[in-house]
């Protein structure tokens, strides 16, 4: 293990990531899977993202959180697994100081606008379901977009003040990361600095965005869940349903990794564990997503076959 004691002003200053195994079989193993997911992740978020924007008829307060969705999967997928990749295939584990504050800033920023998001989206199955005469006036175009840009700025800000407060402290324990990527909660075990600061900011941020934003969502679909229970008929009741299945998926998937990885006790230094349940909001959600919200949703696979079909028709030879 490499010790060293330098402030973090120093562009010199190098992080080692512990990365997922250090068995060279395994690495390039995972490296064909990691490969395979990355591909499979932007592939499917763009698709979905062409598919709405082409189909006039996707053109919904739903579709366009959807669209932003998509955008926060491409970025968060983007910021952790070409390193990961880099780490597997060369293994040269290293990261500069400045480097790693960034995959930290670029990574919070992500996780936190996606966490509202879901919240926002929650909220409009909500209006769809509990007041669907009013929910073109709810959902209205100026809303949708002013709440978009306000989640993304709020995510920019929140991890602004997480990467400002990490610039400021020393690390002369260890430049070991026990991780594949740079996040909060391993960097602070590294640090020789005081780190109540931090540690406080980033349980303020836990309580904001993960838990009250889980709180909202679980709110909504506590209203949602009493209005279907009303309806009489059971076509009706499967059709509430499956609105809502795709994006309750979704968020079990993510709230229950976010909030143990950033809630648990950080006394203990070993992230082994740790890492590993990081994987699901980093690299396997942004691949599920597409894939539930387009092969559970009639209307998506609906306008996937009409853009099929076009292609088809386009490669038809003429005559």
């Amino acid at each position: 293990m490499k010790y060293i004691e330098i402030k973090n002003q120093s562009a010199a200053m190098e992080f080692t990531l512990a990365g997922l195994t250090s068995s060279a079989e395994l690495q390039t193993l995972l490296f064909g899977i990691f490969t395979l997911i990355y591909a499979t992740a932007l592939s499917g978020n763009f698709l979905l993202i062409f598919t709405i924007c082409t189909c006039r008829k996707l053109h919904t307060p739903m579709y366009f959180l959807l669209i932003n969705l998509s955008l926060v999967n491409v970025f968060s997928i983007s910021v952790t697994t070409p390193k990961l990749l880099q780490t597997l295939w060369t293994h040269r584990n290293t990261i500069s100081f400045y480097g790693c504050i960034t995959q930290v800033f670029l990574f919070i920023w992500c996780l936190a606008t996606e966490l509202f998001l879901l919240s926002f989206m929650a909220f409009d199955r909500y209006a769809a379901i509990c007041h669907p005469l009013q929910y073109t006036v709810i959902m209205r175009k100026e809303m949708c977009v002013g709440t978009a840009s306000g989640v993304w700025f709020a995510g920019m800000v929140n991890s602004a003040v997480h990467a400002g407060l990490m610039l400021k402290l020393s690390f002369c324990n260890s430049n070991i990361v026990n991780h594949f990527f740079c996040d909060i909660p391993p960097l602070l075990q590294l640090s020789c600095s005081d780190t109540s600061l931090n540690e406080m900011m980033t349980f303020v941020a836990d309580v904001f965005f993960g838990i009250f934003s889980c709180g909202l969502t679980l709110t909504s679909y506590s209203f949602i869940l009493r209005a279907i229970f009303r309806i009489r008929s059971t076509e009706g009741k499967k059709k509430a349903f499956s609105t809502c299945s795709s994006h309750l998926i979704v968020i079990s998937l993510l709230f229950s990794s976010v909030i143990y990885t950033y809630t648990g006790k950080r006394a203990s230094s070993d992230y082994s564990q740790d890492k590993f349940v990081s994987l699901l909001y980093s690299v396997v959600t942004p691949v599920v997503n597409p894939l539930i919200y387009s092969l559970r949703n009639k209307e998506v696979r609906e306008a996937l076959k009409t853009i099929t079909g076009r292609v088809r028709l386009l490669r038809r030879p003429q005559v």
